[in-house]
């Protein structure tokens, strides 16, 4: 692209501003004969011919570039990875008689195959440096692309992962198998290549991915005991209730509103994990099946979407790892397009974007060639392992070495750029020819938009092509509502769409790298699934995290909700989805229902005379009369899908291109009302998508692609309008199409309209984790990230998108809306919790207890619930592989956020909704430690740190108060005291990571904390003495002492 594009729909302009040439990579020049490995010139064969490394490219090696690769390289090609054969007069190497037993003539061998698959090449274009090049249409774009199959790419990586014994095995195993079925017999001697080629054949048959449950030795003594733990339950409860004590009835009263509360909330929480499942993928039988030998490929393409909003708070140098991550991702290069999004127009991230796309010309290729993992060079250059491990290529330690000298070289012009982006200047921000940066006021600019790489010319070191990387900023204008992240997300919906409009669509935090390159064909074994990909809204993956401390003390890696609580969804109707590190089918992001399973047609004419069914018949017939005028009129496709939008007034009309919707209309006077009632309106269409002609086209496609006769010049202008500030207004944007707005936490409402409509998602959970990230590993940032997502769940809760009373007519499971109604109610439960907190503290205080004296069958119930409560949670630990640890960390936190910023969500969540004031609770940091997890003794100040603290001290000093009241008692007191005393000392474990965060490295805790909280203990204590309720009251009259000795 020649520059930035600037632009406001409403202004009807669009400038074109020039980005400094030093950071346009070179354009493709004409090769010469020259070895594109060593520089050298290619030689001739003995028939005097350009000597050809590769018959699958033409990618120009020489001779002994060709030797040395066969003989202690990969035996690959550079450029697609297909195996070397072996030319007359090599050495053989290993794997030569794998592929050839006999003949020893490879090269007429390989041209009698070339002639089977017509892929003979010339070598006269060789000599004139034109190696096959042609022009290949992609997403509506011409592209220049190196010719050739590059079909077994993966297949070829699949099969050197495993060594020759190892493939030989499963070939045996293979065989072994198709003779027990008959299909072959022992005394075949076909050739080890026809063997091969029946296996691959099967192989690619066979189903991409299949369901793994949990076996039943793991998982029915886990359903016994759940059901075991509910009718004690009802026991419990039954006796709470039936049972009051009556010397403490406030105490009571409370408590036994608490522990229903509890046992509701452990319900919605319960009962979603009643049928966890794993699932495997198979990558290899993707490759097999969408990139064969000799054919396009067919994996279908992906956009990803990057959401950063201001790069002092998000570091610049995180995104560019990001960035370089998924430029490097081990995918068609021309089938991946990846979207910034920069919400507020910094020249901070789109100068470090520019960075990034020069580094990307030297990154992408050393990642593929080596296959380096993960392919983010900050992670990848810190990791402390044998880098060297599996690497047999001799250059592979020069070439790292350099790699890293460069990358700290843009390390270093990264922050350079960070330094300078400190102070703004006065007259505002200049780009480097002169022109002003059109994002110096961050509330009021055009949209921007800048493609970097991509198809045009934009080429790495090596000559190949790069995935395509555009910046977007959306336009802002004052008096506008911008809906903060969902509204940037479905801008970069809008402008992919416009630009590439690939099927799919992956969605990242900025910090959130890849770190499996093959984490999208992960994705694509359920997408791609010809059974049940059609019905999936999206594929999640878990959340991992870098650099948390080793203890985990705040919970930060969740591994309980995403290792069991997503694993029982799973079992359901699918996982919520999470925010980041999903891939998005588009077409569920426009708002249209699933399609519809096709039901069994009845057996009534194979088991009755023709006679019976002659209505049937005739009611077939009449329906294939009708489907050949739909046919005819090329309207197939339309009238199937008329119930595919969720709102019954919207239909789905075409996967194809877009025509005139008025000539449509005219063409069918004359034909059923039905026909033309099947046509959505064009009005109706811009009602719903927006005023953009070219993006309601690509709505209409479901494979994705752009419309035809469209320059690149006006597809940006036309995605510059489609960022514009009003181009929602009036339209179904964030209501029933892309993200969701309404709530902070626009992740489980997106998901959750999904899930409505009918559609499916899948949980996905590779052995190496997809995406890494990192997390807030101090305890005030971690309360503020959690206080975040509870506010987003109370806003949902006073929604009209409340899953206790919305989507009653859709197709959402019960199941399904218990998790979501656990998702949203969860805050509510602070306040019990908070309660029950307080209680031990106040039994022992006032010597009251909120239990009665108990007798033996109550004794029972309380042992029975205790017991039963530990099992769960042990055999939940077995069949999920989740430590004791993580689950108590979990446990541990669910009490100190219950208590903290739970407490607050639910208060900040009312006053937001109810009485439209919002309130912010701010965060001041002070210094830390530069050692490692020199952030987790970082000590912020926050009115979060209150609650907690508070808690802690008083049940301290009712501790004491309880034992210093039973020595003075005498040995009796001693009894009552060790209930109350059990139940303190449970708060303040589980509280005890909040105090051990407040100490710090130096044991300190800052004094405004224990001032607030002392005040607060001590106005309670106070409080509570000046109105004990528990003190007998006199009814009768005051009588005084008169004086008189009786």
């Amino acid at each position: 692209m020649a520059g930035l594009f600037t632009g406001s729909h409403g202004r009807n302009d669009l400038h074109v501003l020039h980005a400094p040439d030093e950071h346009r990579p070179p354009t493709r020049g004409s090769t010469t004969k020259t070895c594109r490995v060593c520089g050298d010139e290619i030689g001739l064969t003995e028939d005097g011919r350009v000597f050809v490394a590769c018959h699958e490219c033409g990618f120009p090696v020489c001779r002994p570039c060709y030797d040395y690769e066969r003989s202690e390289g990969h035996q690959t090609c550079p450029q697609c990875h297909t195996r070397y054969k072996r030319h007359k007069g090599c050495a053989r190497v290993e794997g030569d008689d794998e592929e050839n037993n006999h003949d020893d003539d490879f090269e007429d061998e390989f041209q009698l195959k070339n002639l089977h698959h017509q892929t003979t090449h010339d070598p006269h274009h060789l000599e004139h440096g034109d190696y096959s090049q042609h022009q290949v249409h992609i997403n509506g774009a011409a592209v220049r692309s190196v010719a050739g199959s590059v079909a077994g790419k993966d297949f070829e990586a699949e099969k050197e992962a495993y060594n020759t014994e190892e493939w030989k095995e499963r070939v045996e195993k293979w065989k072994t198998r198709q003779e027990k079925r008959g299909l072959i017999t022992k005394g075949d001697d076909g050739g080890h290549d026809e063997d091969d080629d029946d296996f691959l054949i099967a192989e690619a048959r066979q189903p991409l991915w299949r369901k793994v449950p949990i076996p039943s030795r793991l998982i029915s003594p886990y359903r016994i005991v759940i059901v075991i733990r509910f009718i004690i339950l009802c026991f419990f409860f039954h006796f709470r209730i039936l049972t009051p004590a009556n010397d403490a009835y406030p105490l009571w009263i409370i408590s036994v509103i608490c522990e229903i509360w509890f046992g509701l909330s452990w319900i919605l929480d319960q009962f979603p994990k009643w049928n966890p499942i794993n699932r495997e993928t198979y990558l290899d039988r993707l490759s097999l099946r969408f990139e064969r030998e000799g054919e396009a490929n067919q994996l279908s393409a992906v956009d990803f979407f990057v959401s950063t909003v201001d790069p002092l708070k998000e570091p610049p140098i995180i995104t560019a790892n990001t960035v370089l991550s998924i430029l490097s991702v081990d995918y068609p290069v021309d089938k991946v397009s990846c979207y910034v999004s920069d919400d507020g127009a910094s020249m901070l991230l789109f100068d470090t974007l520019s960075e990034t796309a020069e580094f990307a010309r030297r990154w992408v290729p050393f990642c593929k060639k080596y296959n380096v993992e993960p392919r983010a060079p900050e992670f990848y250059f810190s990791e402390k392992i044998d880098y060297l491990k599996d690497k047999v290529q001799p250059t592979f330690v020069k070439d790292r070495r350099a790699m890293k000298r460069e990358y700290e070289e843009f390390k270093v012009r990264i922050n350079a750029l960070v330094a300078k982006a400190q102070k703004k200047p006065e007259e505002g921000w200049v780009m480097q020819d002169g022109t002003p940066w059109p994002g110096n006021n961050t509330r009021d600019h055009p949209g921007m938009i800048q493609v970097y790489l991509g198809s045009e010319g934009a080429l790495d070191i090596e000559g190949k092509e790069l995935p395509r990387l555009v910046y977007v900023s959306r336009e802002k204008r004052p008096g506008y509502q911008h809906h903060k992240k969902a509204g940037a997300m479905n801008a970069l919906v809008r402008v992919s769409a416009v630009l590439t409009n690939a099927p799919f669509i992956l969605n990242l935090d900025c910090d959130h790298y890849l770190n499996n390159s093959k984490a999208v064909r992960e994705a694509m074994c359920f997408l791609m699934d010809p059974q049940m990909g059609k019905k999936l809204c999206y594929v999640q993956f878990p959340q991992r995290f870098d650099g948390i401390d080793r203890h985990d003390r705040y919970a930060n890696r969740n591994v309980v909700f995403f290792d069991i609580n997503m694993k029982g969804l799973d079992g359901i109707q699918g996982p919520v989805y999470v925010g980041t590190g999903c891939v998005f089918n588009r077409q569920a992001l426009y708002g249209y229902d699933p399609p519809a399973s096709e039901k069994r047609p009845k057996m009534t004419c194979d088991c009755w005379p023709k006679w019976c069914c002659c209505c049937c018949g005739g009611s077939r017939k009449s329906k294939d009369k009708k489907k050949g005028l739909k046919s005819l009129l090329g309207l197939g496709g339309l009238y199937s899908k008329k119930k595919k939008m969720m709102g019954k007034q919207y239909t789905r009309r075409s996967s194809g291109p877009v025509f005139d919707l008025e000539e449509i209309e005219e063409g069918l006077e004359g034909y059923d009302e039905l026909e033309k009632s099947s046509l959505m309106s064009q009005k109706n269409f811009e009602k719903r998508f927006g005023m953009s002609p070219v993006f309601i086209a690509s709505t209409l496609m479901e494979d994705g692609g752009l419309p035809e006769g469209n320059s690149q010049t006006s597809l940006i202008k036309e995605a510059i309008h489609v960022i514009s500030c009003g181009y929602e207004e009036k339209t179904e944007w964030g209501k029933e199409i892309g993200w969701i707005y309404g709530s902070v936490t626009e992740d489980i409402l997106t998901g959750f309209k999904m899930h409505c409509r009918g559609w499916r998602s899948v949980y996905c959970s590779p052995k190496r984790p997809a995406f890494k990230g990192s997390a807030p590993i101090n305890l005030s940032d971690r309360l503020h990230q959690v206080l975040r997502w509870a506010l987003g769940s109370v806003e949902i809760f006073l929604s009209r998108h409340c899953p206790l009373w919305y989507g009653y007519g859709g197709k959402l499971k019960w199941l399904e809306r218990l998790a979501y109604i656990n998702t949203i109610v969860y805050p509510f439960t602070s306040i019990a919790l908070l309660a029950y907190c307080i209680l031990p503290a106040v039994c022992l205080l006032t010597g009251k207890f909120i239990v009665p004296t108990l007798n033996n069958l109550a004794s029972i119930w309380f042992i029975a619930l205790f017991v039963s409560i530990i099992t769960t949670g042990v055999l939940e630990l077995r069949w999920s592989g989740v430590s004791i640890e993580d689950w108590w960390r979990n446990e541990q936190f669910w009490v100190i956020g219950g208590v903290s910023a739970h407490l607050f969500a639910v208060f900040q969540g009312l006053l937001k909704v109810l009485a439209g004031v919002d309130t912010n609770f701010t965060v001041t940091a002070k210094a830390a430690d530069d050692a490692e997890f020199g952030e987790l003794y970082l000590f912020k100040w926050t009115t979060l740190l209150i609650p907690p603290t508070t808690l802690i001290i008083i049940n301290m000093v009712g501790v004491v108060a309880g034992v210093s009241d039973a020595i003075n008692n005498g040995y009796g007191s001693w009894g009552p005291l060790f209930g109350k005393l059990f139940f303190a000392f449970w708060v303040i474990v589980h509280l005890y990571p909040f105090l051990k965060g407040l100490m710090g490295r130096q044991n300190r805790t800052p004094t405004i904390v224990v001032l607030w909280s002392i005040l607060l203990a001590s106005i309670f204590s106070l409080v509570w003495v000046r109105i004990d309720p528990f003190l007998p009251k006199q009814t009768g009259p005051i009588l005084k002492q008169c004086g008189v000795e009786c």
